[in-house]
């Protein structure tokens, strides 16, 4: 790393020393979260330089990274630079990837936990994809900024209130992106109810339901590598909602949280965990090392936020008990209400049917709401895949927004918000479900800031 890099990493760490020191007493017997003095200009709305080719760098390339290297293969307009990760397996599986695909072989990274640095000193990358574990998101997506490149970090973005104000102080001083890479604000059907929302057809919000319920149990079988092997242990060491962001992400869109009205507090509970303990039993010998975990993440946790305007989100996490699939994507309003896994309707003007019974079939209401950018993108989403085509839109639009001038989708300020349900629902379990204050992340721009539009 040369001289410059160098110093601007110590200055990097300085900063974030010096922001842990006023947001460490973020919450003084939980009154209104302090906020730590602006170090730079707000990022609401921030648009950057046209970039005609945005070069692009990985860290991480296991199993989310890897996904994002075939979809970024196939977007215009886009050079892969560089490719970082530890485990010399999965860099050389996408740097395959992308030499079979035609394009110039990347460089490499990844001798060390830190060698992700090495790669950032270069200057012929625009942007960075973070696809690591939870505990890295934030240093890397920091060092990233620092380093004169914008940040896609995966989800959650931040891990406790402090990080959460990292990002947002380093975005706003260094004027670059950071962009939670919440791939479920652009599947199809999350599109179409915005579309919906912004169209009055649900009247005045009232009430919104989120959820990531999702039986995970057996990524605890991945010992040395993928997922299992570090996420298994974040059920022992925090019991809340360990991973909110799937479901709120497209009702805060919905909700116009950042833009129009913020968190205000939450409240959250779990119930007993004993689903994992039960698993490892039951899959493991005795004396297996998941056996001798204490696991404390209680396997349901819900929790109810309630926003300066009054509205309420109810937020659940389960990835343990033996249960369909559900984000809930649950949007009440006046006028009726839409509601996801299955998709159903119901309205009291406007409806094919009575408001006292559900609307299943969904084809006329796609006829009429789809969102104009999956009527534009939706068949090449479908066609590359991840996630049924949300994972290919999310990063075609940000390619497009870079290279058009135009402003991302998500920005620093949801990340952190978003994100932050993680550790405040923990302290609020801690604390027999009491409630806990969202700090204002904007610094009041939330009052002013244009809500997220329909693209055409």
């Amino acid at each position: 790393m040369g001289d410059l890099n160098r110093r601007r990493f110590l200055q990097s760490m300085a900063a974030i020393a010096a922001t842990s020191a006023v947001v460490g007493c973020a919450s003084n017997n939980n009154k209104t979260p302090l906020t730590p003095k602006p170090q730079g200009n707000s990022v609401q709305g921030l648009v950057v330089p046209k970039l005609d080719v945005v070069r692009v760098g990985f860290i991480g390339v296991g199993q989310r990274g890897v996904g994002a290297v075939k979809h970024f293969c196939h977007l215009d307009g886009v050079e892969i630079k560089a490719i970082c990760d530890t485990h010399q397996e999965v860099v050389d599986r996408a740097v395959k990837i992308v030499v079979d695909k035609g394009l110039p072989k990347p460089a490499t990274y990844g001798k060390s936990d830190m060698d992700y640095r090495r790669m950032l000193a270069r200057d012929d990358i625009d942007i960075v994809i973070i696809s690591t574990p939870w505990k890295w998101h934030t240093p890397m997506a920091v060092d990233t900024m620092e380093s004169g490149k914008h940040a896609l970090v995966e989800v959650p973005a931040a891990v406790t209130v402090e990080e959460a104000w990292q990002l947002v102080n380093t975005a706003e001083r260094t004027q670059k992106n950071c962009m939670m890479l919440e791939n479920v604000c652009y599947g199809r059907d999350e599109l179409m109810v915005l579309n919906m929302v912004r169209q009055g057809l649900f009247g005045e919000l009232l009430h919104g339901e989120a959820a990531y319920i999702h039986e995970l149990r057996w990524q605890m079988k991945e010992i040395e590598h993928k997922t299992g092997s570090w996420r298994t242990h974040w059920h022992t060491k925090r019991d809340g909602n360990l991973y909110p962001t799937h479901g709120l992400g497209p009702v805060s869109q919905y909700m116009n949280i950042n833009r129009g009205d913020r968190f205000d507090y939450i409240s959250s509970m779990s119930s007993p965990a004993l689903g994992r303990a039960a698993y490892a039993k039951r899959e493991f010998p005795a004396n297996h090392e998941r056996n001798q975990l204490n696991y404390i993440a209680g396997d349901m946790n819900t929790s109810i936020i309630k926003t300066i305007k009054g509205r309420s989100i109810m937020v659940q996490h389960d990835t343990t008990t033996p249960r369909p699939y559900s984000r809930h994507n649950l949007i009440q309003g006046t006028n009726g209400v839409f509601a996801g896994f299955p998709n159903r309707i119901a309205l009291e003007n406007g409806g094919s049917k009575s408001f006292h019974e559900w609307d299943y079939d969904m084809n006329d209401w796609y006829g009429k709401y789809d969102h104009p950018l999956w009527q534009k993108m939706g068949a090449e989403a479908e066609r590359n895949g991840g996630h049924g085509g949300m994972d290919f839109l999310m990063f075609w639009r940000i390619i497009y927004c870079l290279r058009n001038g135009e402003p991302l989708d998500q920005d620093v300020y949801d990340a952190a918000a978003w994100s932050a349900v993680f550790p405040l629902s923990m302290d609020s379990v801690a604390d027999r479900s009491n409630s806990k204050d969202f700090p204002d992340f904007t610094r009041g721009t939330w009052r002013t800031a244009a809500p997220l539009g329909i693209v055409t």
